[in-house]
């Protein structure tokens, strides 16, 4: 009772250690301390219930009893009795609980605040395996088992986490599981009451139990294995939710949207929920030498389905080196001007992408870690996360002329920028039908944008409100084109899809509008300011940005004059209206495009006017692969022809060597010379040819016959009806025999073909399954490497042991004893 009343002890402190990696989703600990309260009292629970001998099933029970006890007493609903007795209310305070976990799981990003529904379904989850441990590792004494549940708890981190989980936690739960492992088998050890060291002689004082030494040798290999492991292999250092979805990002917000790049993760869905939200966070503090900036930049979606813009996987180079420079191709009616600004995130904002504004060409305090991806003209991060940094960089602005977008020439139809950009799910009758009508007579790109841009305005009946209105289409650009009503997610993505079928190139750029909180140069900007607008490419320029949103409905919302606010009355006079150059604090202008020379090369895409590096093609490493995996099945098919082509040719330059002897007998013919200790390696080549065929067909081979008694079993079990074949096998035979006992080997025999008659035989013999296996994977090769395996390890082993032994000799526990028993 002792021993199950300290492994249930160790199990309890198991769980918890192998709990630890959830330290890199929770900010603070406060989930470490309750999860130590509940496991705690499931301990306790069972540790009595094994006191007073209940059964299985009752201390399960009392366990499961145990942790609704402290979940009621940790999460109370106000209704309960005694502060700690549920009630039925407190059941359903914990359906609501449970409800508000995936809403917040759905909501927050890496790390999370502590939230009673996030702390609700940890503390359950860790109290549910710690009942599973107990009942495991001492209730069915299998604690080898308890490691499944306590893997169940690692995945978590592993599944939500956009880096790589840190190693430390790992090691800490790996050592919590050995812990319970090692105690198991020392309460075990202990029933048989002398010690166990697995070789059968006396064991010094001095000297460690070879057992336990290589117990604890295997647990430290495999713990480093482990944590090494996934560094060296490529791929392997990012969470898995980023792999399958091939994204970096893990949300945008307060930590609670889900907006960063990842392809899984929704963008739209992030600025809906962080529009609809009642409380207002500060997010970022950016200050910029610019007198009225555009709109701070975060992340951008270009990949169009019927669900929507979604992200793109960025890549890049470092963004604390040189920049492209996009001032080296300024054209006529482009104003360019360098500016500084620092951006402080806040504590609330977590994701793994930084708020820039649009062309940064330097940055300060930011490491290697964080990647610019000229394309997307984003900064991003596959290793660390926005959350409380500080960062200043330099970046261009440019500002563009009505005339110089007009005289952009469209894009080439095999472009790759257009062929990528302008793809869209399918033809929607409505929505061609409605861009056909807005572009007819339009003779440029940029007017072409224009009509679409000035088609979302209050005289066509759009309006902004922050919720939508449901449609019958069943698609929802239809719906919004129809009611007419949305916020800025919906204006974006409809302007963007609606130019691509105009044929000309958009994508949706997320970030930050002004806002309306400024201190001089300082700009606090909100989970409420958070916006998204419309990128259009022009051949030339780059991305100009369109933000088709009504201008009321967007704190610090920033209009220019080649994308004039559309709802604005009319000027006055000629001299206040929209001129080419843009003049005010209300014009302004967001990115352009990245410099020509410094193109993605990951996705092929030319955002300038020089020609771009095509995309390369996949089907060459697929091949390669392929042929890799070919070529390493046929190993043992080409080395088995090898020694069988090896062997044969000793054999035929045996026969050759007898037929040109040129001795003469007394009847004038030559007599057949050959030596004898060649032709003996002959012979036994030859029967080595034979036993690797019998085992390759399957053919029992027993090595303590004598060649004549397996050619004799050969012929009885296997050649009974092949004539040739058995005077082959007794041939064979023969050869071995006089090979190993007579004075004169056989000589001038043709064994060659005698191996062929018996191969032949066999493969007759045998059906197509084995066939197939003897030619591809043939089991005598295998065998031979297995064989050769035993034997490097049994070496090492031997090998091993005396340079252990050596260095007993001089352990500092033996001189002790020694100078102890002087």
């Amino acid at each position: 009772m002792i021993a199950s009343r300290n492994t249930g002890a160790v199990a309890a402190a198991a769980t918890l250690l192998a709990a630890a990696p959830l330290s890199a989703i929770f900010q603070t600990w406060t989930w470490l301390i309750q999860c130590a309260i509940a496991v705690a009292v499931v301990a306790g629970v069972a540790a009595l219930t094994r006191l007073v001998r209940a059964p299985l099933w009752g201390q399960v029970l009392g366990m499961l009893a145990a942790l609704l006890l402290a979940l009621t007493w940790l999460f109370p609903s106000g209704s309960e009795l005694l502060t700690f007795l549920p009630t039925p209310a407190t059941i359903e305070h914990f359906a609501d609980l449970l409800a508000g976990s995936a809403q917040d799981m759905r909501s927050y990003g890496v790390e999370v605040p502590d939230t009673d529904p996030l702390l609700f379904i940890t503390v359950l989850g860790v109290g549910g395996v710690a009942v599973l441990v107990d009942v495991l590792a001492v209730g069915l004494r299998r604690p080898a088992l308890a490691g499944l549940p306590m893997l169940a708890i690692y995945s978590v981190p592993v599944a939500v986490y956009v880096d790589s989980v840190p190693p430390a936690p790992f090691v800490v739960g790996a050592a919590g599981y050995l812990w319970l492992l090692v105690t198991d088998n020392v309460d075990r050890v202990r029933r048989f009451g002398r010690r166990f060291t697995g070789d059968g002689r006396d064991v010094d004082v001095w000297e460690a139990s070879p057992l336990a030494s290589a117990g604890r040798r295997l647990a430290v290999v495999g713990v480093v294995v482990a944590v090494a492991l996934p560094l060296a292999v490529p791929g392997m250092t990012s969470g898995l939710l980023d792999t399958l979805s091939g994204g970096t990002g893990n949300g945008s917000g307060t930590g609670r949207g889900a907006g960063g790049s990842s392809g899984r993760i929704d963008l739209f869905a992030s600025l809906a929920g962080q529009l609809n939200q009642s409380e207002v966070a500060d997010l970022v503090k950016v200050t910029t030498s610019e007198p009225n900036p555009f709109y701070l930049r975060y992340a951008v979606a270009d990949e169009l389905r019927p669900s929507g813009f979604q992200a793109r996987n960025p890549s890049g180079r470092p963004a604390n080196r040189d920049l492209p420079d996009p001032t080296e191709r300024a054209g006529q009616g482009v104003q360019q001007v360098r500016y500084q600004a620092t951006v402080e995130v806040t504590k609330s904002l977590s994701m793994s992408l930084m708020p820039v504004y649009a062309e940064p060409v330097r940055t300060e305090d930011l490491n290697s870690n964080w990647l610019y991806d000229p394309s997307q003209q984003v900064i991003f991060s596959n290793r660390e996360n926005s959350r409380g940094r500080k960062y200043s960089f330099d970046y261009v602005r440019s500002t563009y002329t009505p005339a110089a977008l007009r005289a952009a020439r469209p894009l080439p139809a095999d472009h790759p920028v257009r062929r990528q950009l302008t793809a869209t799910p399918g033809p929607v009758p409505e929505v061609e039908e409605l861009v056909k009508g807005l572009t007819q007579g339009k003779r440029t790109d940029y007017d072409r944008v224009l009509a679409i841009y000035q088609h979302f305005s209050a005289d066509n009946g759009f309006s902004y409100r922050l919720s939508t209105e449901s449609g019958s289409s069943g698609q929802d650009i239809v719906n919004f084109l129809t009611n007419k009503v949305g916020y800025c997610q919906q204006y974006a993505a409809a302007m963007a899809w609606l130019v691509r079928s105009a044929g000309i190139p958009a994508r949706v750029a997320f970030g930050f509008t002004n806002g309306s909180k400024r201190d001089g140069d300082t700009y606090t900007l909100t989970n409420l300011n958070l916006h998204a607008w419309t990128e259009v490419f022009f051949d030339g320029i780059g991305w100009v940005p369109f933000d088709a949103t009504p201008a009321y409905g967007v704190p610090g919302s920033t209009r220019s004059a080649w994308a004039p606010d559309t709802d604005a009355p009319e000027p006055s006079s000629p001299e206040t209206g929209a001129t080419d150059s843009p003049t005010g604090p209300d014009s302004s202008a967001g990115p352009a495009g990245p410099d020509n020379a410094d193109r993605d090369t990951d996705s092929g895409l030319s955002l300038g006017g020089e020609t771009p590096a095509e995309q390369p093609p996949v089907w060459p490493w697929w091949t390669a692969g392929v042929l890799a995996l070919l070529a390493l099945l046929a190993v043992p098919a080409l080395r088995r022809l090898a020694l069988r082509r090896r062997r044969a040719g000793r054999a035929d330059a045996m026969v050759a060597t007898a037929a040109g002897g040129d001795t003469p007998s007394a009847d004038g013919k030559p007599v057949m010379v050959v030596e004898a200790g060649r032709a003996r390696a002959d012979a036994h080549a030859a029967w080595a040819e034979l036993l690797d065929t019998m085992v390759d067909f399957k053919v029992r081979v027993d090595q303590t016959e004598t060649p004549r008694a397996t050619a004799d079993r050969l012929v009885r079990d296997a050649l009974a009806d092949d004539t040739a074949a058995v005077g082959a096998a007794r041939l064979l035979g023969r050869a071995e025999e006089r090979a190993r006992y007579a004075r004169n080997p056989l000589t001038g025999e043709p064994l060659p073909p005698a191996l062929r008659a018996i191969r032949g035989a066999l493969a007759t013999r045998a059906d197509r399954r084995t066939r197939l296996v003897a030619a591809v994977l043939p089991p005598s090769v295998l065998l031979r490497w297995r064989i050769a395996l035993a034997d490097a390890s049994g070496r090492l082993v031997a090998l091993t042991g005396r340079i252990r032994y050596r260095l007993l000799r001089w352990n500092p526990r033996r001189v002790l004893a020694d100078r102890a028993a002087r």
